[in-house]
């Protein structure tokens, strides 16, 4: 059982090495192109696992209430929106100041920026893997183990790009192939961290679970909205991160689903 919950929790921060790793392999910056394609999928991803893995079941552990079962799904949505927001005033944002960009120590402190933004936004994907692993845990009904599998491979999948776009513009600044690798895998600490400690104090949180799932989802999607949605609009205009959104959001569901 606890070797289930290891394999969930290390799953996506694989995905962030992998992505990571990709600085082995493509030289300075990721195409455009490629860029917004990763991102779209990512957002698909995303946008998805939050309704699929984490409000569906939020709602329906809440079915007692009958026609309020939508209550915990609303609150917990909202406060993770808005924890993501306080978060967000406190730390840079991913999409940084154009101002910012170039070589030297501007592309350095721009790259930092971007470190501290992806590490921040890795924590609600954490959360929501340890929340749905605890579920699954405490043998709560709505939740299975190939469900909860779906939604850390799917947050895998969306962790590859990040772990490039942080590890390739710090190559491209300049710096060792190694490091660069380092600080990608680096980026997604937060993930395996958070996702234990929502697993330790499972026991305390369980009575809320259905706020703490429609929680995580609302912080997931405020980084697509936030995060993602801009990036994929920035610049040149590509269909294909419209396309990638759509794989995306309908490979999660399949997964889900089809696993769950």
């Amino acid at each position: 059982m606890w070797l289930n919950v290891a394999e969930g929790i290390l799953i996506p921060f694989l995905g962030t090495a992998l992505g990571a790793a990709c600085v082995f392999f493509l030289r300075g910056e990721m195409n455009p192109r490629l860029k917004k394609a990763l991102g779209g999928f990512a957002a698909g991803i995303m946008t998805s696992a939050s309704f699929f893995s984490l409000l569906l079941p939020s709602m329906e552990q809440s079915s007692s209430m009958g026609k309020f079962a939508f209550v915990p799904a609303v609150i917990g949505f909202l406060c993770g929106m808005l924890f993501l927001l306080a978060l967000d005033l406190l730390v840079p944002h991913m999409h940084l100041d154009k101002s910012e960009e170039g070589t030297g120590t501007k592309g350095l402190r721009r790259t930092t920026k971007l470190i501290l933004a992806v590490t921040l936004h890795n924590l609600p994907e954490g959360m929501a893997v340890g929340i749905v692993y605890a579920g699954w845990l405490y043998g709560n009904e709505t939740i299975s183990l190939a469900g909860a599998l779906a939604l850390a491979v799917g947050i895998a999948l969306q962790n590859f790009p990040e772990g490039a776009v942080v590890s390739l513009p710090l190559r491209a600044e300049g710096m060792a192939k190694g490091k660069t690798f380092l600080y990608g895998v680096m980026s997604g600490i937060t993930e395996p961290i958070g996702a234990l400690l929502i697993i330790f104090f499972a026991g305390i949180f369980l009575p809320i679970m259905p706020y703490l799932l429609s929680f995580a989802a609302g912080a997931m999607i405020y980084v697509v909205v936030e995060e993602l949605i801009p990036e994929m609009a920035e610049g040149k205009h590509y269909n294909v991160s419209t396309v990638c959104f759509a794989v995306g959001f309908a490979l999660m569901m399949a997964l889900d689903v089809g696993l769950g």
